[in-house]
């Protein structure tokens, strides 16, 4: 079932890192020296599988779009996107890998060519190539490129920096023409052991393609585990999880597949020791077909962290450069409407799901449309060892989904700010030296094309958004993490002085919708259950009512106090107790 994608694919290195040659630091041998010390990330989070979003009289399937190739004479775009099943509204749209007849973006007066572009710094060269055409001849067509949301700090960062010599009007804009988003088929495949302790990952090595979206799957989890990470790739670091760069999302999987080993130096306290110790891959960050190789040909690798629970992580957005986007303000709102209503006919009609399978299958070259419908929906299937592994899965969004991702919703929060901010802090936070600060969210992205179709086509908005159902209480945790609070003596009164953390908090349960966000209060021994239990079911209900606040739901939320029922350290020492006095956040489903 293994499918050729380029080597490329869905990669999120910027090409200013490649520049800087991370891969190429090396250090002295034999000499005890300071080296990067082993990160602890932070924290960030994600919904559920869409159901169909029409219903009742609203639900009015559309004609499906024709194969014969439409001749409007409309804009034209050449649109590259790398092979990936969030943009089946996108086929759909099209009509095919140009635009048909009868086709919404047909009807949108719209003339697009699709590219299949895997490679990142091509996508960023063309579009740099295309910005400086359009400044000399305006009638060039245009360029736009799609990429995955917690890729963007990195790669609009780099992208900027290209192409300032043209001025400001040529910089480039994360235009709000987001498709859908990737919903299990990134993950982190590791041992059972992880599922039931994640501490068990601490001096293992994950492999994958470095700074690209998989493996910031694997630093959220970390993150949210309160585990560290060595950001260094050439060194071992036995109280961290440790990387093996991988040369693309294919070669990831194959190094744990075939049982590669390489040396590493051996670093304690931060520093090298002169000594070589032998690594090997104990666990991959990849996505489908990686994911599908590990089953079907080692298996014994279980989903630890995807896209399924971290579900707003892996949008995908739309870069283009702003001069044309002001010039064609009405053609990308046109676009906008022609996706949302694409996307509520995919959620909610087979027929047109499968319909945008084939476009795929067209488009990528690979496979056939049965392949990339069952992917697009994700399955759950036993590997060669007999263990049910989650492979695939992706979403399609309707104008309601894409107001809640920008913050246009109901309830106004801004995921992909989440994301985006999140992703960037953390990649400052591992690579300081090759990514010292990124483009402010502010800058990247324009919403008031957005804006404006929401305002002027309410009638759009009849489609139901993706909505998450949240258990009564959580049964099985993906992370955990204790959280020193500070609370006025003997209240439940919050400092001012955590509110910063709390709003960590609030961004890290906004990028983990899909999950459960426990919030659990516990104290050290003095004073009596009496008034222990009472204080820190207080304590947890206050955090919980600041998250509310700040826009998390009622019901994603659980609150409980436990007193000093769950001490974490010995309540002998004021140490211990300072330990023990703690609210705990718990990621889970």
């Amino acid at each position: 079932m293994a499918m050729k994608i380029k080597p490329a694919g869905k990669i999120v290195i910027i090409a200013a890192v490649v520049a800087a040659g991370i891969l190429g630091v090396r250090w002295y041998q034999n000499r005890p020296k300071e080296v990067n010390a082993s990160i602890e990330v932070g924290k960030v989070a994600l919904p559920n599988a869409p159901e169909a979003s029409l219903q009742g009289n609203a639900a009015v399937q559309l004609p499906l779009p024709g194969d014969e190739q439409a001749v409007n004479g409309g804009t034209q775009i050449s649109w590259e996107r790398m092979a990936w099943n969030s943009q089946f509204s996108g086929m759909y749209a099209n009509g095919g890998v140009r635009t048909t007849k009868g086709s919404l973006f047909d009807k949108a007066h719209l003339d697009v060519t699709y590219v299949r572009q895997d490679d990142c710094n091509k996508q960023m060269a063309d579009l740099v190539k295309f910005a400086n055409d359009y400044k000399t001849n305006p009638n060039t067509p245009g360029v736009l490129i799609t990429f995955m949301g917690d890729g963007m700090p990195a790669f609009m960062t780099s992208l900027a920096k290209e192409l300032d010599p043209l001025g400001p009007e040529y910089q480039p804009i994360i235009i709000p023409v987001t498709h859908g988003k990737s919903y299990g088929e990134d993950q982190i495949m590791g041992p059972t052991s992880w599922k039931q302790d994640p501490h068990n990952a601490v001096g293992k090595c994950v492999a994958g393609v470095l700074r690209d979206g998989d493996i910031n799957i694997l630093l959220k989890w970390a993150g949210d585990n309160g585990l560290k990470v060595n950001p260094d790739e050439t060194t071992y670091d036995g109280n961290a999880i440790n990387i093996i760069a991988a040369n693309d999302f294919l070669d990831a999987p194959n190094k744990y597949i075939t049982g590669y080993t390489e040396k590493r130096k051996l670093i304690v306290n931060g520093k090298t020791t002169g000594t070589d110790t032998t690594v090997s891959v104990d666990a991959v960050a990849t996505w489908t077909p990686g994911d599908v190789n590990v089953a079907t040909k080692k298996g014994g690798l279980v989903s630890i962290a995807s896209t399924r629970q971290y579900a707003s992580q892996m949008s995908n957005q739309t870069i283009v450069i702003k001069k044309w986007a002001y010039d064609h303000r009405t053609d990308i709102e046109n676009m906008i409407i022609a996706l949302a209503q694409a996307g509520d006919q995919v959620r909610s009609f087979n027929e047109a799901k499968q319909f945008a399978a084939e476009v795929s299958a067209k488009l990528y070259q690979e496979q056939n449309a049965a392949y990339w419908l069952k992917y697009f929906n994700g399955v759950e299937e036993k590997d060669i060892q007999g263990l049910k592994v989650n492979l695939g899965g992706s979403a399609v969004f309707n104008l309601n989904d894409m107001a809640n991702t920008y913050g246009l919703g109901d309830d106004k929060v801004d995921r992909y700010k989440a994301v985006y901010n999140t992703f960037g802090n953390l990649m400052v936070k591992m690579y300081p030296s090759i990514m010292p600060s990124f483009l402010p969210y502010e800058k990247a992205v324009d919403k008031s094309f957005l804006f404006s179709v929401i305002s002027n086509h309410p009638e759009l908005l009849q489609g139901k958004a993706i909505e998450t159902k949240y258990a009564e209480q959580i049964t099985s945790e993906v992370s955990s993490k204790s959280y020193s609070i500070e609370f006025e003596t003997g209240s439940a009164n919050i400092k001012p002085g955590s509110y910063r953390m709390l709003d960590e908090i609030f961004e890290s349960a906004v990028v983990a919708e899909g999950l459960k966000l426990g919030v659990y209060g516990h104290t050290d021994n003095k004073g009596s259950d009496v008034v222990n239990v009472p204080l820190s079911q207080k304590r947890a209900e206050a955090v919980k009512a600041y998250l509310i606040k700040k826009g998390l739901k009622q019901d994603q939320i659980e609150a409980k106090g436990y007193g000093a029922e769950k001490p974490i350290a010995d309540n002998s020492t004021e140490a211990g107790r300072s330990k023990n006095r703690r609210v705990e956040i718990v990621l889970g489903e």
